[in-house]
């Protein structure tokens, strides 16, 4: 499976973290909740680096060019379960981080994108 984002309005040069969650996009941006994870993590929120990784979630970090746009994509080895797809994009203020503890975080959520279901 392939997950691709191309975004624009961007501040220039800054690096972001984007990921897909497990629900849709409302007001209040923790509505969005956790990350989509093919191997579901027992404890919330899940920073353990055995699930928290780009293997097990859909990583799309990115850094914004000079005009503030930027691509990404995410190749995984497994699809979605069917009527359990990934509900949002949510893009976050920093990139990811991967250490224990943290794994997986990106700062504030800061744009959000709803995915139709599947």
């Amino acid at each position: 499976m392939e997950v691709r984002v191309q975004a624009t309005g961007l501040i220039p040069r800054r690096a972001y973290g984007a990921h897909l969650h497990t629900m849709p996009c409302t007001a209040t941006p923790d509505d969005a909740g956790p990350h989509y994870q093919h191997q579901a993590d027992p404890s919330k929120p899940s920073v353990d680096p055995s699930y928290a990784n780009p293997q097990n979630e859909v990583w799309l970090d990115f850094t914004a060019d000079g005009y503030g746009e930027a691509d990404a994509a995410a190749l995984q080895k497994w699809t979605f379960p069917a009527g359990q797809s990934a509900r949002s994009l949510i893009l976050h203020a920093q990139p990811t981080r991967t250490a224990a503890g943290v794994a997986g975080t990106a700062g504030p959520r800061v744009a959000c994108l709803t995915l139709p279901e599947r």
